[in-house]
């Protein structure tokens, strides 16, 4: 971590928004996006314009997980400005000319997750999002409408969106902008180049007639429209009317110079070898089985608590350690007890409360996937990789499991589980397990004829679960020497080699949205013509006009 830099906190809650206001009447929360342009994460830049930076969608991802865990009465999330004439203008341009390249990219890594996630609701858990559009909506504002199911927009004669960074700032819609115009809308492409490469954007009509909007409306009906419209997509939800919330009590943890603590997982930092250890507990103890019980535990659930310890972590880890590239996944504890509480969860996966929470796994998890650093699971005595916790290995670059055929009881085993074939699906909708075999229903029909029992190393790599099966002799220089090469090579090819393999399936929008930004927004955030001393993003607002090398590349 940067010792100057403040550290990145992904934690808020509503007493703490300084840009965001929630408002909830009945099975409509309406989302007000009015920032406060003095409130900015990092000196050096205001928010006008109702423009924003990392703070504003911290506080964003934390609205959203309130509004799907606190209030399950909600079935439709309006998503408007708290300001006059303007929706909001996009990330704050002056922040990106300020930032690092790093916290570029990273702070376009964590919108696009946030914006998907508004669709991850939408399509699992009946939580549809309304963008209702009052005034002026550029670059990141039209891709945060983008998110949402309908946009409607209002009919002044001003109003407008557009996505203007090609033309202003030569760099790309980084929040997967061209993508959903293309790929969700179905924009026609020639129209779609004409409406990416001008600046004053679309409005009105035309919006609608190219679909950029779903429809307008007139100033002095655009809120009872808004209201019927929200209604409607009420009525197609299943989220229940008469549920009561689960309160998001501040997440447990303790931060240390080399380690984050949390009640079920730590993560420890080895500078010197730039590696980080996550070590995730199984549960101990009685754990609730009937929905009263898991209701009554709230956001201290096992299930729900790790996910957000881990979601922290992740997050945490991302922004804050950007040298430590190479994380190390290790669990601990009674795989048995790991395989009751994913018996809880499939029980009761249709109840409201438990299909929040393994969308918020499933969300975290997929987290794990899009993370450019190097993953390798290291399956030892005491650990507990079965179902749930499988998933961890399974969405690593490579796993090594000890073999101890001396040893029958410490022998460390993984177990494959119902939820491993499709409970958490990856951005490319197929389980890790059938990225892992390319869906070929062969290897895939071994591995279901193995499920629920406990497979040690040489059988698990016999069914090809894991990279490795080293025994007690060999298990420390390999481990050793695997790390000590990894961490040698470039962090810039490894983290384009991880994204191409971990997607190595059928693409979809959301595979699309991540390679572009991990490809070519990577590129072109570095490239002269954008962040160079003439520069678009760095002459923006001064008055100067940037000089571009004409070379195509």
């Amino acid at each position: 971590m940067n010792a100057t830099a403040p550290r990145v906190d992904y934690q808020t809650d509503p007493s703490q928004y300084h840009h965001l206001k929630l408002k909830f009447e009945g099975s409509v929360a309406t989302l007000a996006v009015d920032i406060d342009e003095n409130a900015g994460l990092r000196p050096g830049y205001k928010l006008k314009l109702n423009s924003y930076d990392l703070g504003v969608d911290i506080e964003l991802n934390d609205a959203v997980n309130r509004i799907r865990f606190e209030h399950p009465e909600v079935r439709t999330v309006v998503v408007t400005s708290g300001k006059d004439k303007v929706f909001c203008s996009g990330a704050n341009i002056f922040m990106l000319g300020v930032s690092s390249h790093a916290w570029k990219v990273n702070f376009c890594k964590f919108t696009n997750e946030t914006r998907n996630g508004l669709e991850d609701s939408s399509k699992h858990s009946g939580l549809k999002f309304l963008a209702a559009v009052n005034g002026a909506c550029a670059g990141g504002g039209y891709e945060l409408a983008l998110a949402c199911d309908e946009i409607i927009l209002v009919d002044d004669r001003s109003s407008a969106v557009s996505l203007p960074e090609v033309p202003l700032l030569g760099v790309l819609p980084g929040t997967g902008g061209l993508t959903r115009v293309t790929d969700k809308r179905h924009v026609r492409h020639d129209l779609a180049d004409i409406f990416c490469t001008t600046t004053e954007g679309v409005r009105g009509q035309r919006a609608k007639e190219w679909r950029l909007v779903d429809d307008i409306a007139k100033p002095a009906v655009f809120a009872q429209k808004v209201q019927e419209r929200a209604l409607a997509l009420a009525a197609q939800s299943d989220r229940p009317a008469d549920a009561k919330g689960v309160a998001l009590a501040p997440i447990g943890r303790t931060i240390e110079a080399d380690a984050l603590r949390y009640m079920h997982m730590t993560v420890e930092i080895d500078r010197a070898g730039r590696t980080a250890t996550f070590t995730v507990k199984a549960p101990t103890g009685k754990q609730p089985q009937s929905i009263d019980e898991i209701v009554a535990a709230g956001a201290s659930w096992y299930p729900l608590q790790l996910a957000r310890e881990l979601e922290d972590a992740i997050l945490s880890m991302r922004t804050n350690e950007l040298d430590i590239g190479t994380w190390l996944i290790k669990t601990n504890g009674d795989a048995a007890a790991v395989l009751a509480t994913d018996a809880t969860l499939l029980a009761h996966k249709n109840h409201w409360l438990v299909r929040e929470t393994i969308g918020l796994l499933r969300r975290t998890l997929s987290r794990l996937d899009v993370s450019s650093r190097s993953l390798f699971a290291l399956i030892e005595p005491d650990s507990c990789f079965a179902g749930t916790f499988l998933e961890l290995a399974l969405a690593c670059d490579r796993s090594y499991h000890l073999a101890l055929p001396d040893d029958e009881a410490r022998a460390p085993k993984i177990t494959v589980a119902e939820v491993n074939f499709g409970l958490y699906p990856m951005v490319t909708g197929q389980s890790r397990l059938g990225r892992r075999f390319y869906d070929e229903q062969p290897a895939l029909d071994a591995v279901r004829a193995k499920a629920g029992q406990p497979l040690d190393a040489d059988a698990a790599y016999a069914l090809g679960l894991v990279t490795a099966n080293p025994d007690d002799i060999d298990w420390t220089d390999e481990v050793r020497i695997a790390l000590e090469e990894r961490v040698a090579m470039s962090p810039d090819a490894l983290t384009g080699m991880e994204a191409n393999l971990r997607f190595n399936g059928q693409e979809n929008m959301f595979t699309r949205i991540f390679g572009r930004l991990t490809a070519w927004q990577n590129w072109i955030f570095q490239r002269p013509n954008a962040v160079g001393e003439k520069g678009a993003l760095k002459v923006y607002g001064k008055g100067d006009k940037a000089a571009f090398d004409w070379n195509r590349v």
